[in-house]
């Protein structure tokens, strides 16, 4: 079984090629989307070190975002509590995915590099498009501030070094008949270096 590793700066076009790679029949662990599960449920060990962004009913993962985002410290006490945890849905992923026969299967994973996941995959694939796009594209989406963006942007490996690191790149920049193009370029090379 092939694992790929797709990443990319904020609003580069990562949930647009994972769902391009679902409707291949590749199977996507979406680490973001099981975090934002594991926030939904209200983790007690995520209210116990962060009470402030419990309401009594749930965690404002708003509230949680502006205290780890701007707090380097913060942010690690938060990622020493999600990360075993993601990385232990990601085993349990492998596993299904083994058993129901995939030959290729991707994670999607924002700071893949920078959380050193690039080393447990196969293959790295970034997407990537101008910067202007990329602002362009964040700032359109709800609770997104220019001061909030940079502060993300501060905290990710800069996109141009990703691609450098990375097998493959996307780009995700000119439209979608060319993105998906670019993907399939890429799954086509990868099968074939494969036999599958």
């Amino acid at each position: 079984m092939i694992i790929l590793g797709l990443t990319g700066s904020i609003a580069m076009g990562k949930s647009t090629v994972a769902a391009m790679m679902r409707d291949r029949d590749i199977a996507v662990h979406d680490s973001d989307a099981y975090v934002r599960r594991l926030l939904e449920g209200n983790m007690p060990e995520i209210i116990k070190a962060f009470p402030e962004s419990y309401d009594g009913e749930s965690i404002d993962r708003e509230k949680l975002g502006d205290i780890t985002f701007n707090d380097a410290k913060q942010r690690q006490k938060l990622e020493a509590i999600l990360h075993p945890l993601v990385r232990k849905s990601r085993e349990e992923f492998i596993a299904e995915c083994k058993e129901a026969g995939k030959k290729i299967i991707c994670f999607d994973v924002p700071l893949l590099f920078e959380t050193g996941i690039d080393k447990e995959v196969d293959y790295t694939i970034t997407v990537d498009a101008p910067a202007e796009i990329q602002r362009e594209r964040a700032l359109s989406r709800p609770n997104m501030s220019a001061q909030k963006f940079e502060v993300i942007l501060k905290t990710q490996i800069p996109n141009t070094e990703k691609c450098a690191r990375s097998d493959y790149t996307i780009n995700t920049g000119i439209d979608i008949a060319h993105t998906m193009k670019d993907l399939n370029v890429i799954i086509a090379d990868i099968k074939g270096k494969h036999d599958l």
